[in-house]
């Protein structure tokens, strides 16, 4: 198994490559699928199954449209932000510090960058699982950024996070965008109780993360 982060304009999104089949999680910008064909031709692949968006929010899963409609392969999401991706919504919840800077962008950030209407192909709750080739793969909801935020773990050894975890700068807990502050500490603790894991991959920042950073 490979991991190829792909870094877009806003974020991360990362193409994880088995001998079997391959898997996306997120999706970037709209109009970032090209980042994704110029991987998939370095590989000489096309056999992408699933696209696994960790939440709705328009730099993660911007392009997913395009790519389905490119590569057949099916849209994940947690069933609470299924209405968001299915609206091409970015929902912030409430905004601390920088946030707070942001918030009166995103109108135009949705004008530029806005993700078309996105409905899933497959909704998932907490604990689902999928097999692609010799891949295991598990959702593990870590709401509190979204109501639906979750994290893809595959081989019980890589987790991608999304943005419950930072890797800009030192590795920090989600600390501008939520929906729920009280649940991301909680969300956090889910993964630290997950046996075996050895990588987080962040949607931002510097990646892979230790399994257990220690988090500010």
């Amino acid at each position: 198994m490979k991991v190829l982060p792909i870094r877009g304009k806003m974020s991360l999104f990362y193409l994880v490559v088995g001998e079997g089949g391959m898997i996306l999680v997120d999706a970037g910008l709209a109009g970032e699928e090209r980042l994704l064909w110029r991987q998939m031709q370095a590989l000489g692949r096309d056999d992408l199954q699933f696209i696994f968006i960790t939440h709705a929010h328009l730099d993660h899963y911007g392009a997913a449209l395009a790519i389905r409609a490119k590569t057949g392969a099916r849209i994940v999401v947690h069933e609470a932000d299924a209405a968001a991706l299915a609206g091409g919504e970015t929902p912030l919840g409430t905004v601390r510090s920088r946030g707070r800077l942001v918030r009166p962008l995103l109108p135009l950030a949705e004008r530029w960058f806005g993700p078309p209407p996105t409905p899933a192909d497959v909704l998932v709750q907490d604990g689902a699982s999928f097999a692609v080739g010799e891949m295991s793969l598990q959702v593990v909801h870590t709401p509190g950024h979204t109501p639906g935020s979750c994290t893809v773990v595959v081989n019980g050894e890589h987790a991608f996070v999304g943005d419950l975890i930072s890797g800009l700068g030192r590795p920090h807990i989600q600390r501008y965008y939520a929906h729920d502050w009280a649940q991301l500490p909680l969300s956090v603790q889910c993964l630290r109780a997950l046996p075996g894991l050895r990588w987080l991959y962040p949607g931002h920042g510097r990646t892979p993360l230790p399994p257990l950073p220690e988090l500010r």
